[in-house]
């Protein structure tokens, strides 16, 4: 599954697992540099897989995922440029994107 299997807040900012906001990617990543940066991002999540059955460096293939997440967007410094919050990884109910996150998942 991907981001665009969930839903994706009305800015964009975020896409919607189990009641978790998570960062989207930036959109102004386009083309072959976004390719080449899931594909490092995938390449780096395999090292990790790789290590934990005792091949490879964990702490460097996790070094690695982050470094991708980063380069895409995901985490660090935010992408967007008119100072609102990062709620990457808030509950959506804890956010100003609560209404917007009942009105996706209905009433649970």
């Amino acid at each position: 599954m991907t981001s665009r299997d969930y839903p994706v807040t009305p800015d964009g900012r975020y896409f919607l697992v189990g009641g978790r906001l998570w960062r989207a990617t930036n959109p102004a990543i386009a083309g072959p540099e976004r390719d080449a940066l899931v594909g490092a991002l995938m390449d780096a999540r395999r090292a990790v897989k790789k290590a934990k059955h005792g091949n490879g460096d964990l702490a460097q293939a996790r070094a690695a995922v982050n470094a991708a997440k980063i380069a895409l967007g995901e985490r660090g410094p935010v992408w967007w440029a008119d100072s609102a919050p990062d709620y990457n990884r808030h509950l959506a109910k804890n956010t100003p994107y609560a209404a917007w996150a009942i009105a996706v998942r209905g009433h649970r």
